[in-house]
Formats: structure tokens, C-alpha cells, sequence
């Protein structure tokens, strides 16, 4: 069983940068894909990035791109979201979470991931 742990959230002015990881554990850890997800105060849990786990190919929401970084670290199990130029409107929870079957779903998917992290509040200030 997969379990994920993430990391790296906090307090941020606007403009700033942030690294959140996701640290995954589990017997025989094999995943097909980890993603993030974040969720605002009112809002539904909305998708962030994503990353194919054997290539390292990567998705991005629109509303982030240029401005989200994921990668990962195979040998550690690791998945990492590098945020930058931080805006108010980035405050929210972020989950990670794993996929560890190719459902032959989209990235954004959330039904392509079976297991989630328990999030990290990342908060901007202005």
C-alpha cells in the first residue's frame, strides 16, 4: 500500500517561491503517475500538475504554466512541486497523490489516482 507524505508548505509573500514534496512509501513502491491537485477556501479540488512516472513527462494546468515546476527523484520516491512568482490566488491546499495503474485516463484526471496525500497549506500573502 502506498502511503504519501507532503512537505513545504507555509507562509509566502506575493512574488515568492515555494517547494512542496511529496515523499511516497509502501512495499515495492511502483507507481505509473503522481500528480497535484490544490483546493481553495469555497472552491473544488482543482488540478496543478502531473508527471508520468517512468519518462518524467510532465502536464500542467493552464492557469500555472511557466510558473509550476513538478519533477521527481525515482530513488527517492519523491515528487516535487517548485512554485514561483507566487500570487494570492495560489493559496490553497495541495495534494499530492499517486496513480499507480495506467487507466488510460487523462492527467487531470482525478479518477486516474488512487491514492492522496494529506496536503499542505500554502498561504500568500499580498
Amino acid at each position: 500500500q502506498v502511503q504519501l507524505v507532503e512537505s513545504g508548505g507555509g507562509l509566502v509573500q506575493a512574488g515568492g517561491s515555494l517547494r512542496l514534496s511529496c515523499a511516497g512509501s509502501g512495499r515495492a513502491f511502483s507507481i505509473y503517475r503522481m500528480g497535484w491537485y490544490r483546493q481553495a477556501p469555497g472552491k473544488e479540488r482543482e488540478f496543478v500538475a502531473g508527471i508520468k512516472w517512468s519518462s518524467g513527462s510532465t502536464f500542467y494546468a493552464d492557469s500555472v504554466k511557466g510558473r509550476f515546476t513538478i519533477s521527481r527523484d525515482n530513488a527517492k520516491n519523491t515528487v516535487y512541486l517548485d512554485i514561483n512568482n507566487l500570487k494570492p490566488e495560489d493559496t490553497a491546499v495541495y495534494y499530492c497523490a499517486a496513480g499507480r495503474i495506467n487507466y488510460g485516463l487523462q492527467f487531470y484526471d482525478a479518477r486516474a489516482y488512487d491514492t492522496w496525500g494529506q496536503g499542505t497549506q500554502v498561504t500568500v500573502s499580498s
